[in-house]
């Protein structure tokens, strides 16, 4: 995979958190996030008629969230999280979460990956035209969902997210891949409250 397409089509994006305690909301995260060479191969599928003939294979309506972020990995040519999230019960901690989890294939550097990775589903109506070139894509994490996470007994903490392209090659079963990513500041996140993720992706 290469982001020749993606500088060609000068793509950016810009992601906000909130914390959304008590009705109140709280500013925890603002910035620029990469758009990662993955989507640009997407789009070249689209535009080249060489991926999937339905369209909305090529939506970006699934996100990762994972505990292992740091500043090295955010780089174009990206293609999975540090630590994403692994299981159905990390992102639904418990029955009453407004989280849809999934498994599916994901591509690395063109190939799948062998692996099944978990996403968590974004909702069509979470999905707005802000304008011509702009699309919001609208996250939120509510106070039952990826509660007070662990690995090996070790208490961990929110700190990466990734968008993900639906299934652009047209696979019988979905096999996705990144279109952005962006690390955080660590969050350690329980019941007491939720999450909001405004995530704006701007074409040039």
């Amino acid at each position: 995979m290469n982001n020749t397409f993606n500088e060609g089509l000068a793509t950016k994006g810009h992601l906000t958190i909130h914390k959304i305690a008590n009705g109140e909301e709280e500013l925890l995260f603002d910035d620029k996030n990469v758009i990662v060479s993955g989507f640009g191969w997407a789009l070249g599928h689209l535009y080249g008629l060489a991926g999937s003939p339905t369209v909305t294979d090529f939506q970006i309506d699934r996100f990762q969230l994972g505990v292992s972020g740091h500043a090295g990995v955010q780089v174009s040519s990206t293609f999975q999280l540090s630590g994403p999230l692994s299981s159905t019960e990390e992102y639904t901690t418990n029955g009453d979460s407004n989280l849809l989890a999934v498994s599916a294939d994901a591509y690395a550097n063109d190939q799948i990956n062998g692996t099944q990775s978990v996403f968590a589903k974004i909702p069509f109506s979470k999905v707005t035209k802000i304008d011509d070139r702009s699309v919001r894509y609208t996250i939120f994490v509510d106070e039952d969902s990826c509660n007070n996470l662990s690995r090996n007994s070790n208490p961990m903490n929110l700190n990466e997210i990734a968008l993900w392209v639906k299934n652009p090659k047209g696979r019988p079963n979905d096999a996705s891949v990144m279109a952005a990513y962006r690390y955080f500041s660590n969050i350690r996140k329980t019941s007491d409250f939720g999450l909001v993720f405004r995530w704006t992706i701007t074409f040039g």
